[in-house]
């Protein structure tokens, strides 16, 4: 009994400890949805292969207060991601805008796989019209 209460102390303090965004939720439900919808979608610079939600670096959490302060100032999703993006650059999305130099990203795969098809189509056309170099030669000997 003692043993699963202290097992159940350390699991409910690990999981406020691993808590990386410590600052004040929204009163308002939606704005805090918004918020953290947005932190979803930013690269932390630092760590580059994680999201500002699950970064500790200071940079992050800095990138985290200043989208709070943008939310309560009544900007927009575009407005913080145009700040992001102008500051930063397209690397700092997760998932880059369809325009400009990031279109060239968004079209190449479905490009090269058509590209590769094409090919492909192709070099099957030709290898079906060659002849059989069995057949001749085995028809040939029978008779």
């Amino acid at each position: 009994m003692r043993r699963a209460l202290v097992i159940a102390a350390v699991l409910l303090l690990t999981g406020t400890a691993r808590a990386i965004d410590t600052g004040l939720e929204f009163d308002d439900p939606k704005l805090q949805a918004r918020y953290e919808h947005i932190i979803d979608q930013v690269r932390c610079l630092k760590c580059q292969n994680t999201t500002i939600r699950d970064s500790n670096a200071f940079l992050a959490a800095d990138l985290r207060r200043e989208i709070r302060r943008m939310i309560e100032e009544g900007k927009t999703d575009d407005e913080i991601y145009d700040f992001l993006v102008e500051r930063y650059g397209e690397f700092a999305l997760y998932k880059p805008r369809a325009r400009g130099k990031t279109l060239v990203l968004w079209l190449a795969p479905g490009i090269l796989l058509l590209g590769g098809a094409v090919i492909l189509v192709g070099v099957l056309r030709r290898r079906m019209a060659l002849p059989i170099d069995g057949d001749d030669g085995e028809r040939e000997g029978r008779s």
